[in-house]
């Protein structure tokens, strides 16, 4: 069934008269889960540093379409008023439905028969209500997002041969990826550099060679001191013969935690868009600081480190990383904020770092699948940062610097966007 053609037909049959209030919590919150598995099976292989985007925008509107039948919280950004008798389910998943079919119109089919199989367990006027508020949230949170600068051309980037700056990295030595991050609109921060990363340390300086020194001991592709585990998750967090990516990692702890914590729809709607909102915007600040620094990344360092006036480290001019670098400059480490900005969000959301859980990361044979258990959402997000110096691709005070940073985004996000409303002065 169309959900335009449905709304129509039940709007004639059905007046606001004869529907009764929606009270919190009387919709099913498993909507907001299904929603985000949709996505995670859906979402183009090519989105690259733009996944969080696709995240962020349905998950925002996927609150405000809730919350603009509950008014529990303020909105994120927008919020349709005129709401008596809407269902939230029906709302949320009309906002779902028509973001993820204007970002990734080649899944409509899927999305249009998930919709049609919610609205029918509706009844019939709660549900062609909720069409109507999660279509009009949905038209205002594109329209937001039109224009935000995600689809600007990269410029062409190229820096000069000197010691300390980024360089293209072996084997293809591409261009870097995304340098204009910095000019997207945050969804949630005054600017890409509210929060910018500490600078990392001189080349000359001991911090520096210490450093150096241990991404060339536990990130070389043939270390003898790094551990079977930590080769595990230098792979698990790549992923290199894993398929679960860790956009889908963080989403899948917060749907288990959600469950678990029995989280009513609204409140499941507000985490997720409280993590995704933040895992944008710390992946943003961390990518920025990138081309604010310009560091070069440790292959470089290692095979170079003849010309960085550091007595300390010692040139390899053989030396090749576990992992493959990515194609952009070094300080500050995007996984390292992804997960310092989405443990900390699910920390303030749950008021709690102690939550115990266990993610599992899904083998690309012969490779089986991986389960690994923790019991704070801060263990989780070590473990992530801590995997690019296993990598080869990262320095530990990159990962210092941006967890600091990324932190504070998450608090950022949490104390300036859907707060609880003042009952006092309710509609």
């Amino acid at each position: 069934m169309n959900p335009g053609s449905f709304l129509t037909a039940v709007l004639i049959a059905t007046t606001l008269a004869t529907q009764p209030a929606c009270a919190h919590g009387r919709d099913s919150a498993d909507v907001i889960v299904e929603w985000n598995q949709i996505l995670q099976a859906n979402i183009p292989a090519n989105a690259g540093l733009l996944t969080p985007r696709y995240y962020a925008m349905m998950h925002i509107a996927m609150f405000d379409a809730a919350n603009s039948v509950d008014q529990v919280y303020e909105p994120y950004h927008t919020r349709v008023s005129f709401t008596r008798g809407a269902s939230a389910e029906a709302a949320a998943a009309t906002a779902a439905h028509d973001i993820l079919l204007a970002l990734i119109p080649a899944g409509q089919a899927t999305f249009d028969a998930t919709l049609d199989a919610r609205l029918a367990s509706i009844p019939p006027g709660r549900a062609a209500q909720g069409v109507f508020v999660g279509r009009k949230v949905a038209q205002t949170i594109l329209a937001w997002r039109d224009d935000d600068g995600s689809n600007a051309p990269a410029p062409e980037y190229v820096l000069p041969s000197l010691p300390g700056l980024w360089q293209p990295t072996p084997p293809a030595f591409q261009p870097p990826s995304f340098p204009q991050f910095g000019d997207v609109l945050p969804f949630a921060l005054l600017t890409s550099t509210q929060y910018l990363p500490s600078p990392p340390p001189t080349l000359t300086s001991a911090a520096y060679a210490a450093d150096v020194d241990e991404v060339k001991r536990l990130g070389s592709a043939t270390s003898s001191e790094r551990t079977a585990e930590q080769t595990q998750l230098a792979r698990l967090f790549a992923p290199q013969g894993y398929r679960t990516q860790h956009w889908a990692v963080w989403n899948n702890v917060a749907r288990d935690a959600a469950q678990r914590q029995h989280l009513p729809l609204v409140d499941t709607a507000r985490l997720f868009a409280l993590m995704n909102a933040s895992i944008h915007d710390g992946l943003q600040t961390s990518h920025t600081s990138k081309f604010v620094y310009v560091l070069w990344r440790p292959v470089t360092a290692i095979q170079r480190a003849d010309e960085d006036l550091n007595a300390a480290t010692i040139a390899d001019s053989t030396w090749a990383p576990l992992i493959t670098t990515p194609p952009y400059p070094s300080h500050s480490s995007n996984q390292t904020c992804v997960g310092a900005s989405a443990a900390r969000a699910l920390a303030r959301a749950f008021d709690t770092d102690e939550l115990p859980f266990t993610v599992t990361w899904l083998g690309v044979a012969p490779n089986a699948d991986v389960s690994r258990s923790y019991s704070r959402f801060s263990q989780l997000a070590t473990d992530q940062a801590r995997s690019r110096v296993y990598a080869g691709i990262h320095f530990n005070f990159e990962l210092t610097a941006s967890a600091a940073s990324c932190t504070k985004v998450a608090d950022y996000v949490f104390e300036h966007y859907m707060r609880p409303r003042d009952r006092r002065f309710s509609d």
